[in-house]
């Protein structure tokens, strides 16, 4: 049997589809490619720790899978020891005391964030969300009819979103999206900036939904979670960054209580439960604080290699890198078109790295995001490969 294989110009794409792409996973997949020509790859574009998962966790995985247990579904926000344990871990990180049946395990973050979006706004909302930012926060809003409405936080704010330019809109959006340690610019909002934020969104009917995913990779002291200072907050986290568990998909929300049935209804629907037996693996992860530090000395030494190794042009205006593990790079000087920048430089040095438009689409024509999270060596030899391609690409210009 044969059938007609060309689609009838009747048939519907939606228009949420036409979000645009994550950029940074585009440059993830050329350079992949390349790497699979054979060519010499330093991978600067995604965050990504180039260290494994803990070893009590990958021991945990093989020991489970003589569990009958761990081959079926979990229930919706996840099995109960991996719920209790997050709960625990708030306590022993922030002295907090959380309910364990606030705790929804998802599919990594990135489902935490879309079941956040649809289960506190409707159609139509408005998010104010700063600007540089992650992008798919912008582009999931986009995709499920929500007006993602920009926060200027870059160098004329300190890099920080100022609550008082909100109080000048029209009208006060209805959702707030905030994270720090931040991603691109690894900025850590201070603790009483924090506090402020909060009272300010409880104050004016705002839901603030804080990213925390890049908890415990900060330079200057451990960074405080919003939970501190409100109960109204959605708080995401994830085992991807400092925990080194990125391909493992477990993400977790702490959730105001009015929500914890919308997020469980939702997360039935989409994705029924996040994959049991990494779930099981999972809750030996917070046990591995040692094993898990020693990466973030690594970073912090990652860090300082490329402050004190790349070339002024890059590093002038640069946002400061307290935490997470990006330099947000400021290539004003050289270039206005970030994205024939990053591509230049995979071309002739087989550095990958991320543009800043993907990240702000005002002014990331300017920036450049480089990621520390791999080894030394290869900071080292990035170092090395894009100041021989900043003297190039000025005697080029001349």
């Amino acid at each position: 049997m044969s059938y007609n294989k060309i689609t009838p110009p009747s048939l519907k794409i939606a228009k949420r589809s036409e979000m645009p792409p994550f950029m940074a996973m585009d440059v993830m997949r050329l350079a992949a490619e390349l790497d699979a020509q054979g060519q010499d790859i330093v991978h600067l574009e995604v965050g990504q720790p180039s260290s494994s998962a803990p070893k009590p966790v990958m021991d945990a995985l093989v020991e489970s899978m003589g569990q009958q247990k761990s081959h079926g579904y979990a229930v919706a926000l996840g099995i109960p020891e991996l719920r209790q344990r997050i709960a625990e871990h708030y306590k022993q990180w922030y002295q907090i005391d959380i309910d364990a049946e606030r705790v929804a395990v998802t599919v990594g973050s990135s489902t935490g964030f879309a079941i956040s979006f649809m289960s506190a706004f409707d159609v139509g909302d408005r998010i104010a969300i700063p600007n540089p930012g992650y992008p798919a926060y912008r582009n999931l809003m986009l995709g499920m009819g929500l007006e993602p409405v920009i926060l200027p936080a870059g160098p004329n704010e300190g890099w920080v979103p100022q609550l008082q330019q909100m109080e000048e809109w029209d009208r006060l959006p209805d959702g707030l999206m905030i994270a720090s340690p931040h991603n691109p610019t690894g900025v850590v909002i201070p603790d009483d900036e924090l506090k402020k934020i909060c009272n300010w969104c409880d104050k004016h009917g705002v839901r603030l939904i804080s990213d925390e995913i890049y908890h415990g990779l900060s330079y200057t002291g451990r960074c405080e979670t919003a939970l501190k200072y409100t109960d109204n907050a959605i708080v995401i986290n994830s085992l991807s960054k400092y925990f080194s568990m990125t391909g493992w998909r477990i993400g977790w929300m702490i959730l105001p209580e009015q929500l914890i049935t919308p997020a469980e209804k939702l997360a039935q629907n989409l994705y029924i439960s996040a994959p049991t037996p990494n779930q099981i693996a999972a809750v030996k992860a917070f046990d591995c604080s040692d094993e898990l530090d020693a990466h973030v000395e690594r970073y912090k030494e990652n860090r300082q290699i490329l402050l004190s190794g790349l070339p002024a042009e890059l590093l002038g205006q640069a946002a400061p890198c307290d935490g997470a593990f990006y330099i947000y790079a400021d290539i004003s000087k050289l270039s206005n078109d970030s994205i024939s920048f990053a591509k230049e430089l995979l071309d002739q040095t087989g550095v990958a790295s991320t543009p800043g438009v993907d990240f702000d689409p005002l002014d990331g024509h300017r920036y450049l995001r480089l990621s520390f999270a791999g080894s030394t060596k290869t900071m080292h030899e990035a170092v090395k490969r894009i100041n021989q391609f900043v003297v190039n690409y000025k005697k080029d210009a001349a």
